[in-house]
């Protein structure tokens, strides 16, 4: 770790917020899935940021970096992927969780076989869902009326008052 002494003022407020975001229910099921991913070998981390943090960071900068990138050649969007200070220097541990989150939510979808656990603990992202409309199709859609084509309903200038005018005396 750096040497760094304690946060005052609106440094402090700002690394509280930043503290504040961490869950340890997530954390939890974190554990779970890189414990499937990577074998018992690995152990498990002593509860809270601090512990985890720890067993994440493992001592070499230079390994985390590698992660960051391969995460990003995965798939992972580059704006999901903490920095490497956040993990070990402890700075922002719940932007750690959310690459983690982005993985596993990115492994789940892929379905390449790399995911190992279960596939309930990280969301499936969006996948494209192509359709092909025929020309008999695509002229029926001209046909229908769209619910707002034509009404003059709604928001309008009717009754509005405009108060009183300005009055300039000279």
């Amino acid at each position: 770790m750096a040497n760094k002494g304690p946060a005052y003022g609106m440094s402090r407020d700002v690394q509280s917020k930043i503290e504040k975001k961490y869950d340890d229910e997530l954390e939890d099921r974190l554990v779970e899935w890189i414990v499937a991913q990577c074998g018992a070998s690995v152990g498990r981390p002593d509860r809270g940021r601090l512990g985890f943090q720890v067993w994440l960071k493992n001592g070499i900068m230079e390994q985390i970096s590698q992660f960051l990138k391969a995460a990003e050649d995965y798939g992972v969007v580059k704006t999901d992927i903490f920095q490497t200070v956040d993990l070990f220097e402890a700075k922002d541990m719940a932007a750690v969780q959310r690459t983690l989150m982005a993985l596993g939510s990115l492994a789940v979808t892929k379905n390449d076989g790399n995911y190992h656990g279960d596939p309930n603990w990280f969301m499936k992202k969006a996948q494209e869902h192509k359709r092909e409309f025929t020309e008999s199709q695509l002229k029926e859609g001209k046909n229908v009326i769209g619910l707002q084509m034509g009404s003059n309903k709604g928001a309008s200038q009717a009754g509005m008052s405009y108060g009183r005018p300005r009055q300039i005396i000279s």
